[in-house]
């Protein structure tokens, strides 16, 4: 088993350094649900299918992500708190080339 480390602001401001696998096929809001840094119920909502924005995040490192796929550019053109760095942490896989990965999850509305 292979893992990364990301650091994970929180919604209450507090950094969590977290080991991800990279043999799972995880994405982002897998990994914070299951480090359990947000309230359940509150990330997550759509199970991961980009149609609810609760995953939303700010990438705060420099590191090159996918390209952002249709759905995911729809969905956070009607989310809420959206920035030029936001990402939803279900569309981002957990790889190799995200180790030292920082994120910040977006405000719950």
């Amino acid at each position: 088993m292979s893992d990364i480390t990301i650091k994970i602001k929180d919604r209450d401001g507090v950094v969590h350094q977290v080991d991800a696998p990279t043999d799972m096929a995880m994405n982002l809001m897998e990994v914070v649900r299951s480090y359990e840094l947000a309230p359940e119920g509150t990330i997550g909502v759509c199970g991961g299918m980009a149609m609810c924005a609760s995953c939303q995040c700010y990438v705060i490192s420099d590191h090159q992500l996918p390209e952002m796929s249709y759905d995911e550019d729809l969905m956070l053109a009607e989310a809420f708190n959206v920035k030029d760095n936001s990402r939803l942490g279900c569309q981002i896989q957990i790889t190799e080339d995200l180790n030292g990965l920082e994120v910040e999850l977006a405000p719950e509305v």
